[in-house]
């Protein structure tokens, strides 16, 4: 086992009552459980997303910690949260890094894997995660 690392999942949804697709809106929701896989408690303090719609469009998102919080996870400890991003298609994809620092002053990254986000297409959500 790694001494410093978080793992994290993310599950997207497309929103279509925050959806507006005749405006060119497409809202969707991501959950996101972060888990501490390392051997030393460590707290996540700031993230960086890029948002990509399928035209292309990139967005930078930086920040300090997740819903207005830094949580500090011992080992096996988990942390979960909702957020949204609205893109222009109706289908495109986020990625990104959580900054993290360890109880004994270590700073690392944890990877956030590229994951879709894509409207319904009729078919019911077709939401994937890329690992």
């Amino acid at each position: 086992m790694p001494k410093y690392q978080f793992s994290c999942e993310v599950l997207p949804q497309y929103l279509p009552e925050q959806s507006a697709p005749v405006q060119g809106v497409y809202g969707f929701s991501y959950t996101v459980t972060v888990t501490n896989t390392g051997e030393v408690p460590a707290q996540l303090i700031s993230r960086h997303w890029i948002i990509s719609d399928a035209n292309g469009h990139n967005e930078e998102v930086k920040g300090l910690g997740v819903v207005g919080q830094q949580p500090l996870l011992k080992p096996g400890e988990s942390f979960q949260y909702t957020s949204g991003s609205r893109l222009r298609t109706p289908s495109g994809t986020m990625h990104g890094s959580y900054f993290c620092v360890a109880e004994d002053g270590e700073r690392f990254e944890a990877v956030v894997p590229l994951f879709v986000l894509e409207a319904m297409n009729g078919n019911g959500p077709s939401g994937r995660v890329l690992h």
